[in-house]
């Protein structure tokens, strides 16, 4: 028989013809100068197409015999002892349904065309179609090695599991007629990518037979082509998770970075996965998983990094960014924690896997959604005719990284424009399935139980100096930490002027919420284009490490970064020491003393201290951008306690020399170090209480009937203080301090209760913290952010009247 040979598959146990298909028989030119007669060679063609079907039907009862264990294991994962869960079934049997449901289509399709076989029979569109979609064997060949060590620990860990492995039935086929065939889990696994090398060599050999003027002829030409531009690509010897497919002139295509960031799409968030390639960036949406389905991903847009450009940060900030209200942000949160509590209960319960699964799901979306929420601060990429895209991030330092590595692509190669087909741009897609360094989106529900859940409390920060700068520089720092798996701006120094080694000392007290990283960014101020301007001159982080910082001692670190070194010092206070209310032993002074004893001792109705700070930063700090959120400088605060305490006449004129946010910080310190918070413990419970009615009369009803409870030092000290975070947030437009941001503020300060009337005071984790402490932070938060939207506290008689509103003597 010209052009077939008998070859034996030792999987199936029997003989199958294969023809046309090895190296051996297309390396011999005598046969490709055969001229074959029109007869014969449709006769070739269909000996050809005969052997492709028999191949093809092997190769589905391969896969076939993959499928058949898929459904019971899958349904056994949802029950209370599955033998694998989803994620393991998913990563071993990852896209066998759409290589079986691709081959089976090509199968059905090919079969009827070939036992109508004819002059004029067309098969060229099959064959076309079949190498479009090779694309889908990219993820599963990168992904074959993770899916052979996946299949055997679970083969170690179950018993079970292993036999099935290693007794897999092929259902028998024409060409494999053994009954009782039987292959291992591995064997199997194997055939997709041995399939991979063979598709090229059949195209090669239905071209050879089919005369140029058939019109199949450009068909098999094309899907030929496509065939061996994907054949090179997965025969690259590169590290799998960076290489995505080989593009012109031999060079490869690597992964340099992917993340998961908040695309602005008309007004809109959406949630997108970017990866940066060294010769384009690709911004996708991750697909719903489907049953059966493996993760996949749709390209949104891509940008060469030719033409791809940064626009400034005052086209930026003039782009308008519908921001969210931050009292939806700390709804999303109060859920967030309302729903780890309810998931830590279920696991020391008996009721099973299903309630936790159903509570995760509920986690994931508030997560997601807080996620999509909390940046505002853009990031927008264009490409050379001027289109744009803007991302939402919430950190400087992140959007800082973005365009550093993208800018030093730049100048290591000399790109030219290109665009992708419509095939290239599926296989680049499909490979970052398996390319992808963030798997997850970063949210607490992702993390394993034996991960940290960040430090809960107040880190003291010293910036002390810098060294390394070539040149005289203005130059200040500001500190980020992460809070709830995003990261915020706490605290900046001050511009130290003129100098190549700035000596700040300044210390600032900065709150954790599940915090693990300390950033730092080193900023200079400089003119441009005869503007002030902010530039970024170095960057780095710091991991928060709980061991290291559970000792109470000071902990001095170095962040190097470009050349450039500032020194730190770091010591931590959990929640729980942080926050206690200690009584001073000195009456004398002010901190740390009972507000009726300060109040009668100075003959006042309103501590001197709080109407001394209100009025200072009522003079010049109403426009301060985060003023009372801003940290200031712990030394100054310390100097300002220390004049308060000891009576110094002098203390005004200290107070105007200072910085506003020490002024600030020293208010609250009062508040913070009051043996007994402002609103007391006997009514704390009620005020939490109150606040948590549904029925909004109700509520008005018996939050004031508790406001007018308080004894008369604090009812007419919080009034005072009431009227002035008001005027506060009349100036939000400026200084960026809305009724809510300053509820949040000063909530957990006013309404703090003791050591013994804290819901987590019994906390067995001195360094972290569980989230009923969030709980009950938010519920201070939304205690005081009542009052603040009141328009005005109706009181039931003249005299208690008279005192809300006057604090003369």
């Amino acid at each position: 028989m010209i052009g077939c040979t008998r070859m034996t598959d030792a999987s199936c146990g029997g003989e199958y013809l294969l023809f046309l298909f090895e190296n051996s028989f297309l390396s011999q030119p005598c046969l490709c100068q055969v001229e074959l007669d029109q007869e014969k060679g449709l006769e070739m063609r269909k000996w050809v197409l005969s052997g492709i079907l028999a191949s093809e039907e092997t190769y589905l009862s391969h896969l076939e015999a993959l499928l058949i264990p898929m459904k019971p294991l899958r349904a056994a994962a949802t029950t209370s002892q599955p033998m694998l869960t989803i994620q393991q079934i998913e990563t071993i049997f990852f896209n066998v349904p759409e290589l079986h449901e691709i081959h089976k289509d090509f199968f059905d399709a090919l079969l009827p065309r070939v036992q109508d076989w004819g002059h004029q029979q067309c098969v060229g569109d099959l064959f076309q179609k079949l190498a479009s979609q090779l694309g889908v064997y990219r993820a599963f060949v990168d992904n074959y090695e993770v899916a052979v060590e996946m299949a055997d620990k679970c083969c170690q860990a179950n018993a079970q599991f292993a036999e099935i492995s290693e007794n897999l039935k092929v259902k028998s086929t024409k060409d494999c007629k053994d009954q009782s065939a039987k292959n291992s889990l591995e064997t199997l696994l194997y055939k997709p990518v041995d399939r991979v090398t063979r598709s090229t060599l059949v195209l090669h050999d239905l071209l050879k037979h089919t005369p140029s003027s058939h019109p199949d002829y450009p068909l098999l030409q094309d899907a030929l082509r496509i065939s061996q531009n994907f054949l090179s690509s997965i025969n690259e010897e590169i590290t799998p998770r960076r290489q995505s497919m080989t593009v012109k002139k031999g060079e490869n295509r690597q992964l340099l970075r992917d993340r998961f960031m908040v695309e602005l799409v008309e007004g809109s968030r959406k949630l997108r996965h970017v990866f940066l390639f060294t010769d384009l960036l690709l911004c996708t949406k991750l697909k719903k998983q489907a049953a059966g389905k493996g993760q996949q991903y749709d390209c949104k847009w891509y940008i060469p990094l030719a033409d791809l450009t940064f626009q400034t940060i005052e086209d930026c900030e003039s782009t308008p960014i519908p921001l969210v209200q931050d009292e939806e942000i700390d709804a999303i949160k109060i859920k967030i924690s309302l729903i780890k509590n309810e998931i830590q209960r279920e696991k020391r319960t008996t009721k099973g896997p299903k309630a936790i699964e159903r509570l995760r799901k509920k986690l994931s979306e508030q997560e997601s959604l807080l996620l999509l929420m909390s940046p505002n601060m853009a990031f927008r990429v264009a490409n050379r005719n001027g289109k744009g895209f803007t991302f939402l991030i919430s950190s400087d330092y992140e959007r800082a990284e973005w365009r550093e590595i993208v800018r030093e692509q730049q100048k290591k190669c000399e790109f030219s424009c290109f665009s992708l087909t419509s095939l290239e741009l599926q296989m680049l897609t499909n490979s970052c399935v398996k390319l992808q360094t963030v798997h997850t989106i970063p949210m607490s529900m992702n993390k394993e139980d034996d991960e940290s859940p960040g430090l809960y409390g107040f880190l003291n920060v010293i910036v002390h100096s810098a060294s390394g700068l070539k040149h005289s520089l203005n130059l200040y720092c500001s500190l980020e930490v992460d809070s709830f798996g995003y990261f915020v701006n706490k605290a900046k120094t001050r511009v130290y002027r003129d100098s190549t080694e700035p000596n700040w000392n300044e210390e600032f007290e900065i709150e954790l919420e599940g915090s693990q990283t300390v950033r730092l960014l080193c900023y200079e101020k400089c003119k441009e284009d005869g503007e002030i301007t902010d530039k970024i001159l170095a960057k780095g982080q710091i991991k928060l490490d709980p061991q290291t910082l559970q000792n109470k001692d000071w902990q001095r670190t170095v962040i190097a970064m470009n050349g450039i070194e500032v020194k730190l010092s770091m010591k931590f206070t959990s929640r729980e020491f942080s926050l206690k209310r200690m009584p001073s032993r000195k009456q004398s002074g002010v901190f740390g003393v009972k507000i009726n004893i300060v109040t009668k001792r100075e003959r006042s109705k309103v501590p001197l201290i709080v109407r001394q700070c209100v009025e200072e930063i009522e003079r010049r700090g109403m426009d301060e951008v985060g003023i009372y959120r801003v940290s200031g400088v712990a030394t100054d605060i310390q100097a300002l306690k220390a004049a308060f305490d000891s009576n110094n006449r002098d203390v005004s004129v200290m107070m105007r020399e200072m910085d506003v946010n020490a002024i600030a910080g020293t208010l609250k310190l009062y508040f913070r170090e009051l043996p007994e918070p402002l609103f007391t413990d006997e009514l704390y419970p009620n005020f939490a209480g109150g606040i948590a009615l549904s029925d909004s009369v109700a509520k008005e009803s018996c939050m004031l009937n508790l406001l007018l409870s308080l004894p008369e030092p604090n009812l007419v000290t919080f009034v005072f203080l009431l009227d002035h975070l008001k005027r506060v947030a009349e100036n939000e437009s400026i200084n960026k301090m809305s009724l809510h941001n300053l509820a949040t503020v000063f909530g957990p300060t006013l309404l703090r209760p003791s050591e013994k009337d804290s819901k987590i005071s019994n906390s067995s984790q001195p360094i972290s913290m569980n989230d009923s402490w969030s709980l009950e932070v938010m519920s201070q938060v939304q205690v005081l952010l009542y009052f603040l939207q009141l328009e005005n506290i109706p009181t039931p008689d003249s005299k208690r009247q008279s005192l809300l509103f006057s604090t003369e003597v």
